[in-house]
């Protein structure tokens, strides 16, 4: 009787039953793996989107970040021009 040593046994194919379960090797780095690194960031950059918009709705009456920022986006430019009429102006 021949004993199978790891050189024969990656000569002779193994079976496999058509109705087992089908293995397949997963690639992962230090067990993330692509789907789950993928669904990671779509959910981190949804809540820095979230964030992002609470912190430009809160600073939107301080009038440096109207002019820096706020004003620069087309279509809320003319919610925060103000134009004082030339009665109203002191000088």
């Amino acid at each position: 009787m021949v004993l199978p040593t790891p050189l024969r046994m990656a000569s002779l194919p193994s079976y496999k039953s058509p109705y087992g379960p089908k293995y397949h090797y997963q690639p992962n780095v230090a067990g993330w793996t692509v789907k789950q690194a993928t669904q990671l960031g779509f959910k981190a950059g949804a809540f820095g989107g979230v964030a992002l918009f609470a912190v430009i709705f809160y600073a939107s009456g301080i009038p440096r970040v109207q002019d820096d920022v706020l004003k620069k986006i087309p279509f809320l430019a003319k919610y925060y021009t103000k134009e004082i009429p030339a009665s109203d102006n002191p000088f």
